[in-house]
């Protein structure tokens, strides 16, 4: 098993790709803590744990530093390390920049780039103690190439990517790297919900003709967080199909 006895903490781990990295950590050997406002996320749990995997949920907002740091201190007491970060939570708030409220801005500001910076500096202490650390973030292909209705999404996603890289020279002396994944469009909640007309115009302008499922995300995951990805750092991969060609 490639994660055999790691520890990781997996933020929005409740469903879509959160999910499927949840599971797949598990199946490889992983005790997973899963962090999420979704109760689904203790469903998730338990069907790791009915099959002999190794699973916890705990409901906390990634943009609650106290609470984020109470739990990663939890985390670390109970078994005796964090090796592993997954930076999954985020929401979207589309709308054009003309249209955009301010609130919209913050809110998505706050969970997919701010929620990343508090959950990696209250990991980062100790990975450094244990000289051990993966750090996988969640950007998107959208922070690559922009897209309509996204002003506030993109900057988030292209934020994330720039702090992976400056992590990778921060912390690397440490024996922890630091990486980000960007998914294009993947079969989860949010595009089950798009027209079907519509659908198949996205699916027709990817080069593969079809959108990722969430698992094949998770495997890009699962890369990155493993030990055959040491010597990987500061970089996004991105994982949609050969449209950010």
């Amino acid at each position: 098993m490639r994660l055999k006895n790691k520890v990781a903490i997996v933020t929005g781990g409740a469903r879509g790709i959160g999910q499927a990295v949840s599971e797949l950590f598990a199946k490889e050997g992983a005790t997973v803590i899963i962090v999420d406002l979704l109760a689904q996320g203790q469903e998730v749990a338990d069907g790791i744990n009915n099959n002999k995997g190794t699973a916890e949920y705990h409901a906390v907002s990634v943009t609650d530093r106290p609470a984020i740091e109470q739990l990663f201190k939890q985390v670390n007491d109970q078994h005796g390390k964090i090796d592993i970060l997954i930076n999954n939570a985020g929401i979207t708030r589309d709308r054009t920049l003309e249209k955009m409220s301010e609130e919209e801005w913050d809110a998505v500001i706050d969970v997919n780039l701010k929620g990343v910076f508090i959950c990696t500096q209250a990991a980062v202490p100790y990975m450094k103690s244990n000289k051990y650390g993966r750090i996988v973030s969640a950007a998107s292909n959208v922070g690559l190439r922009g897209n309509f209705g996204q002003t506030n999404y993109a900057a988030t996603k292209a934020g994330v990517i720039a702090m992976s890289k400056t992590w990778t020279v921060e912390f690397g002396k440490h024996g922890i790297t630091a990486n980000a994944i960007a998914p294009g469009f993947t079969m989860t909640d949010m595009v089950k919900k798009i027209p079907e007309e519509h659908f198949e115009t996205i699916k027709a302008s990817i080069p593969l003709k079809t959108v990722a499922q969430p698992i094949d995300i998770a495997y890009g995951y699962l890369y990155l967080a493993s030990d055959e990805a040491k010597f990987i750092s500061g970089i996004c991969l991105t994982i949609d199909g050969g449209v950010s060609r």
